[in-house]
């Protein structure tokens, strides 16, 4: 599947319309121009000039209209200080590995890897990606929402049930997230193979030697061209993505739980999930808990005291 962005005038945009005149649809993304849909490649132009062209035909199409886009060194994101990140890590092909979820006392952990390829970096600048946490909900799902149309990922759900159980068994958070990173990177090594990344960037949960640790005695144990950094998000567009993929599955996960429980339940870990999970209990009673929360939080001697069980 090839990408590509275009830069263009107005009157080649203007031309370009024409073109697809037969292929354009009434559902515009926002700030576009046109949009366009043929049987191997969608179209959107974009009012900066920006043209992006996704699917199998992609990269094919935009070369009969000139010659695509690369991502600027110039504006790639800077390492942060101290790391041994490479200077040019902004710009390269990497599988970008993040989680949502691990804070909130409702909702299940989500773990993405994604790869994001140099010419994928200025289709994803002008769809939008950036830090999730710039961002809202609605924004995110949007924007995630055409990212899985054409980027190899891998999105893996650790339920409450599951993870009360891995808990109660002496599992430590850390190891979870360790095995379910390693996991998803494993499954986009498969997919994009035998292509290889240029690297792999884990946005930082836990140092290098912890994160392998918890992977001991694990079959298969990804090491190759991984690199570890905090705020990861901000370094490139591959962890961004990933950890907008995994917001979304997130967020449609905590639409499920409110449909289950009837009422909408809060993000997070404060007061407000306090009594959620007291109306929970008062409502189907205290056994329902281990699907909705992980009951080692705080919050559930709150809750019970709330609704006095």
């Amino acid at each position: 599947m090839g990408n590509s962005v275009l830069q263009k005038s107005p009157e080649e945009v203007k031309k370009m319309k024409e073109y697809y005149s037969k292929f354009l649809i009434d559902k515009l993304p926002p700030g576009s121009v046109f949009a366009a849909k043929t049987p191997s490649c969608a179209i959107t132009a974009y009012k900066s000039g920006k043209v992006l062209f996704q699917g199998k035909d992609g990269e094919t199409e935009a070369a009969r209209w000139g010659t695509a886009l690369m991502p600027s060194a110039k504006k790639a994101a800077a390492p942060t200080p101290g790391s041994h990140l490479p200077k040019n890590i902004g710009e390269i092909s990497i599988i970008g590995s993040d989680e949502v979820g691990t804070g909130d006392y409702f909702g299940p952990i989500t773990v993405v890897a994604a790869y994001v390829r140099r010419q994928d970096i200025p289709v994803l600048k002008e769809l939008g990606v950036q830090d999730s946490k710039n961002l809202k909900d609605d924004k995110i799902i949007e924007i995630a929402k055409q990212l899985v149309t054409f980027l190899p990922h891998s999105l893996l759900t650790l339920h409450n049930e599951k993870y009360n159980q891995m808990q109660m068994k002496g599992m430590s958070q850390g190891k979870m997230k360790a095995l379910l990173h390693n996991q998803a990177i494993h499954h986009v090594l498969e997919k994009i193979a035998p292509e290889k990344p240029e690297a792999i960037l884990i946005d930082e949960f836990a140092k290098e030697q912890i994160y392998y640790a918890h992977l001991k005695g694990q079959k298969k144990i990804i090491r190759e061209n991984v690199l570890f950094s905090t705020k990861a998000e901000g370094i490139h567009l591959g962890v961004a993505a990933a950890s907008m993929i995994a917001r979304y599955a997130f967020v449609r996960h905590f639409e499920n739980l409110s449909k289950r429980a009837g009422f909408t339940i809060p993000k997070g870990a404060g007061a407000a999930v306090d009594k959620a999970a007291a109306r929970l209990i008062l409502d189907k009673g205290i056994g329902v808990l281990p699907e909705f929360v992980k009951l080692h939080f705080a919050n559930t001697e709150k809750a019970k005291k709330i609704a006095r069980v």
